[in-house]
């Protein structure tokens, strides 16, 4: 049965760093897309994620407003992908899900349309 658990999370200070972790059971990770998703608190989950990474990592996509902050990466030992955020800032404040792309697509896309299998999420807080 496919669980996926995401961990990680806390409070950190604005320009700080965290890392958030996406481990799965019943499944490799490797074989499919991984998106890193987020909920604002008192919003509505975006409908596309912040990152994603491909399969066999084939590409990597970012939202804009994390480039040169936010990192993506598998460890296949761990059977985990790893969230790397730095330089947060209080708008990154937000429930984070991982989720997964189970289509034949070859790159990784970050609508959440994509998205089949979801976390629980893990809860981040960017403040002084």
């Amino acid at each position: 049965q496919l669980q996926l658990v995401e961990s990680g999370g806390g409070l950190v200070e604005p320009g700080g760093s965290l890392r958030l972790s996406c481990t799965a059971s019943g499944l490799i990770l490797d074989d499919y897309h991984v998106g890193w998703f987020r909920q604002a608190p008192g919003k509505e989950r975006e409908g596309e994620a912040v990152i994603c990474l491909a399969k066999r990592g084939r590409n990597i996509d970012y939202e804009d407003s994390v480039k040169g902050r936010f990192t993506i990466s598998r460890d296949h030992a761990k059977n985990t992908v790893t969230l790397e955020m730095n330089n947060l800032k209080a708008e990154d404040t937000a429930v984070y899900f991982c989720a997964l792309d189970r289509s034949r697509q070859f790159f990784c896309g970050r609508m959440a349309s994509r998205y089949s299998d979801w976390g629980q999420g893990t809860q981040v807080i960017v403040s002084s």
